[in-house]
């Protein structure tokens, strides 16, 4: 289940735990995705919630940065300011049930439904998409800052410390750059990892 990501979550559970649930986006206050994360969770089991509400989810995706010279991991929202929520909001004739209309509403920190008050639940397109992109951004981390060919950058670690040069190529699969960095005033092209280097200002 996705304590901050949710890769290891099929995409058959979509509907796993009831048909009748769907996916709502919440806009939620900025920062504080994780707590309400943590209070529906909670109120879902003080509540005895279960038979209306499923999932529970924040997208986000891992990226690598470098702090004080050490590469290091982070999970980065994919959605700032907003939770996505597996429930039942409407009954089997379309009429709103209002415990699971006010559960949502009376959460601490959530704002409403991201479309108002007549919420729409996300298409099965986009949820599957959402989920699949999930689990592709987790699955490996992504470098926090984007490169393209013609970027001039610095090394920031490794043999060619402190050297300025200009990105040839770009290889997202194996996370790795091929840049062009004058070595004995001469040009030559090395590869180096997204981490070590960062763009020259």
């Amino acid at each position: 289940m996705m304590k901050a990501e949710y890769s290891d979550v099929a995409m058959d559970e979509i509907t796993a735990k009831s048909q009748n649930m769907q996916w709502y986006a919440l806009h939620v206050l900025s920062g504080q995705e994780e707590k309400v994360k943590k209070n529906l969770e909670k109120r879902i089991k003080t509540e005895e919630m279960q038979d209306l509400v499923g999932e529970v989810v924040i997208p986000v995706e891992r990226v690598s940065e470098v702090r004080k010279g050490k590469r290091i991991e982070i999970n980065r929202k994919l959605y700032p300011g907003y939770v996505f929520l597996q429930i039942q909001l409407r009954d089997s004739s379309g009429k709103l049930i209002e415990r699971a209309w006010y559960f949502v509403r009376e959460t601490s920190g959530v704002i409403g439904f991201a479309d108002g008050d007549n919420p729409l639940p996300m298409p099965r397109e986009q949820v599957e998409g959402m989920l699949r992109q999930i689990q592709e951004r987790t699955s490996s981390a992504l470098p926090k800052t984007v490169f393209s060919v013609g970027d001039r950058v610095k090394v920031g670690d490794g043999p060619f410390l402190n050297s300025e040069g200009v990105i040839e190529e770009v290889d997202l699969e194996r996370g790795k750059l091929r840049v062009s960095v004058n070595i004995f005033g001469r040009s030559t092209p090395v590869e180096l990892e997204y981490w070590q280097v960062e763009k020259a200002s």
